[in-house]
């Protein structure tokens, strides 16, 4: 089980936000347990949205718009902020992500914004699982420096 719970927020949760999650649970599901909600969320998700993450190999199709009254937010760790506006939530972590809205716009527009929202998804991703291996470093007996010598060995075999 992902040991962080994070929230991608924007305001309709038809783009931004659900590419976010689309992104986050296909590549950080072993780092991380991603939803994505609207401030006040869409009818339904852009069909653009669906598209675009499909030349990505994401199947976006059965995803659907969610207000934050529809998410589980026991034991949120972090929300990452999409939506432009100022969002302080006491005892959560909150992180903004400055991503053009693409409502609206071309499809041109959308593969931008869904490269960008990929890239930034992979940066928290490699973050996490950076801290886990300190962590987990950091946990570690001392080794002895006949055991250091071992594992140098065993690097070259």
């Amino acid at each position: 089980m992902p040991g962080r719970k994070v929230l991608f927020l924007c305001i309709g949760n038809s783009c931004r936000s659900q590419m976010a999650e689309g992104f986050a649970r296909t590549y950080g599901s072993d780092v991380m347990e991603a939803q994505s909600a609207g401030i006040g969320p869409a009818s339904s998700v852009s069909p653009l949205t669906i598209a675009t993450m499909k030349e990505k190999n994401i199947d976006m199709s059965a995803a659907v718009p969610k207000g934050l009254d529809a998410v589980d937010r026991s034991g949120l760790g972090i929300i990452v902020n999409i939506s432009g506006r100022n969002m302080p939530v006491p005892g959560v972590t909150v992180v903004d992500w400055n991503v053009r809205d693409p409502i609206g716009l071309d499809e041109k527009v959308f593969r931008e914004v869904r490269d960008e929202i990929e890239r930034l998804v992979m940066n928290l991703i490699l973050r996490f699982r950076l801290e886990d291996r300190e962590l987990a470093d950091s946990a570690k007996p001392a080794d002895s420096s006949r055991s250091q010598v071992d594992t140098q060995r065993n690097r070259f075999r």
